[in-house]
C-alpha cells in the first residue's frame, strides 16, 4: 500500500470515528440520523476509491489527445509513440500518471515528458535519456 493511500485511509477512519462518537452522545432520532450519515460517508468513500482509477484513465486518454494535437502542430511529418505510467500496477504509485512520455522515432533514446492542463495549455516538463546528446525536440521548460 502506498503511503498516500494509507494517509487517506487514516483520515477517512478518523472522520468516521468522530461521526460515530458524536452519534453515541446523541439520543433517539438524531443518533440514527448521524449513524446514517456515517454509513453514507463510508459508502461514498468506497465508491470514490473504486471509481478513481477509471477516472484517471479517462483523464489520461483525454490528455493524450491534447498532446497528439500539439505534437502534430509542432512537429509535422514526424512520428512518435506514447508511454504512460501504469498507475494501477505496484511500483508505479510514486509517479504522476498525468505526465505523458513521448518518444520520437527520430530520437529513440529520449523520452520527453509532457503535461496537458487543457487543449491550449500543454508544456514539456522534462526528458529522460541515458546519455545527453543533442535534444532535437526540446521545448521551453516550465513556460
Amino acid at each position: 500500500m502506498h503511503p498516500a493511500e494509507l494517509i487517506e485511509l487514516i483520515i477517512v477512519g478518523g472522520i468516521l470515528l468522530v461521526i460515530l462518537l458524536v452519534s453515541l452522545v446523541l439520543k433517539g432520532k438524531w443518533r440514527k440520523v448521524i449513524q446514517g450519515l456515517a454509513i453514507l460517508f463510508l459508502v461514498s468513500f468506497g465508491i470514490f476509491y473504486f471509481v478513481r482509477p477509471y477516472w484517471i484513465d479517462m483523464q489520461i486518454e483525454k490528455k493524450v489527445g491534447y498532446i497528439q494535437m500539439h505534437l502534430e502542430e509542432q512537429y509535422p511529418g514526424e512520428t512518435w509513440e506514447y508511454r504512460i505510467v501504469p498507475h494501477r500496477e505496484d511500483g508505479y504509485k510514486h509517479l504522476n500518471p498525468y505526465y505523458i512520455g513521448v518518444i520520437f522515432d527520430t530520437e529513440p533514446l529520449v523520452e520527453y515528458k509532457y503535461f496537458a492542463r487543457n487543449k491550449s495549455d500543454i508544456t514539456q516538463r522534462g526528458w529522460v535519456t541515458p546519455d545527453l546528446h543533442n535534444l532535437k525536440h526540446l521545448e521551453g521548460l516550465g513556460e
